[in-house]
């Protein structure tokens, strides 16, 4: 399931893209921004002779992303602006929340005006936001979540067996760290017992076991000594009795 949220862009950046007359509106920001035409059109109202239009392809083939995203990186590298790797790689892949933190960077670039909290958001390009927000029954399975958060154009932009394998075990190893706080949270609905430890009582420690100790004009040795010597005089006051036996002939 895809997150019905489709822009999630701030009033301010709207306002902003609506203000420039674009070639389209942007609607869906994951699929809008993800060849990288709208983003060189963005930068051709501050820098048009950097970024003639007629170089950029509006396409979504892959091929056509990576070309256009190519010049845009050169022309950024001259102004020395750089972005995220992560950021371009998602937009590029439609991850979840790529394309809008992208996009409010840009806006903070080209207008030198400040997003309150962006650079307190935690970079995470996965559903794990979504999934959460799902009842437990809906969220999604181990496979589900490898098809959800591997694009299968990452696998057509990385070959590589053993980069895309590294991908699967960490969006394994996410669902299983959310499976664990599932049982953590409801351990009746997996069936889970509490252990001996937890159903054990435990006591607080008394609060006046060391007060003795802590006294500094020797009353604790004081009690000690006479609780000795008074166990000392009752050893001394026991009797014993003589018995004596007589065996008869």
């Amino acid at each position: 399931m895809e997150n019905p949220k489709k822009t999630g862009l701030p009033r301010e950046v709207l306002k902003w893209l609506q203000s420039l007359d674009l070639t389209f509106s942007p609607k869906n920001v994951r699929r809008d921004f993800s060849n990288g035409y709208l983003v060189a059109e963005l930068f051709s109202w501050y820098y048009p002779e950097d970024f003639p239009m007629h170089s950029y392809d509006n396409g979504t083939s892959l091929p056509t992303k990576q070309g256009n995203w190519k010049q845009i990186e050169r022309f950024l590298a001259k102004q020395n602006v750089h972005f995220l790797t992560e950021a371009i790689d998602g937009t590029i892949h439609c991850k979840p929340g790529a394309a809008e933190l992208l996009v409010q960077e840009i806006y903070t670039i080209l207008t030198n005006r400040r997003i309150k909290g962006l650079q307190d958001r935690e970079i995470d390009f996965t559903d794990r936001d979504y999934q959460e927000q799902l009842p437990m029954v809906a969220r999604a399975t181990a496979s589900k979540a490898i098809k959800n958060n591997l694009r299968l154009t990452e696998v057509l932009a990385e070959p590589s067996i053993s980069t895309n394998q590294r991908k699967v075990q960490a969006i394994i190893h996410m669902h299983l760290e959310q499976r664990a706080a599932e049982r953590v949270h409801n351990p009746e609905r997996f069936n889970v017992k509490p252990s001996l430890g937890e159903l054990a009582v435990r006591l607080p420690p008394p609060s006046h076991s060391r007060e003795n100790d802590s006294d500094g004009n020797g009353q604790a040795h004081a009690g000690t000594t006479k609780s000795c010597e008074s166990s000392c005089r009752n050893s001394d006051s026991v009797h014993f009795r003589e018995i004596v036996v007589r065996q008869s002939k």
